[in-house]
């Protein structure tokens, strides 16, 4: 391209960030949750941040449950987010996305049941959880 080595291999790599960037983007958008969930998601994230830490602590549940947890919980620590936490809206998107669609395949894993043992919340937070993570059973 340039007939530098160097330039065209940062060049390569900076047009092969761009486009991962962009895969996870897209990726987001399939897997965010509809309608008002994303709203929803956004409000419980101070009870489910509190739940993921209990639930990750838990020697109980399987191991690959509470790898996806220290490595969500790692991400949410991380500074540096797919979408900056600038942009208005998206910015805290990307994280109650990623969370949502980390507590889904826990509770299918784990099972409702296990969770809402560690839920630190309300009983309507409960329930709006169970609608984020697809299973549309309510709290006991």
């Amino acid at each position: 391209m340039t007939g530098s080595f160097w330039w065209d291999l940062l060049i390569g790599i900076a047009a092969a960030l761009l486009l991962a960037w962009l895969a996870l983007v897209l990726v987001l958008l399939v897997i965010r949750p509809r309608g008002g969930l994303l709203r929803e998601a956004v409000r419980l994230l101070p009870d489910v941040l509190r739940l993921v830490r209990r639930l990750a602590a838990d020697k109980n549940l399987p191991r690959g449950v509470r790898v996806r947890l220290g490595l969500l919980m790692a991400y949410l620590a991380f500074p540096i987010d797919i979408i900056p936490d600038f942009l208005p809206v998206l910015g805290y998107a990307d994280d109650a996305i990623i969370v949502t669609a980390v507590l889904r395949s826990v509770v299918r894993r784990a099972g409702l049941d296990a969770v809402r043992v560690h839920w630190p919340g309300t009983d309507d937070g409960f329930a709006a959880l169970a609608r984020l993570t697809g299973l549309h059973r309510t709290a006991e």
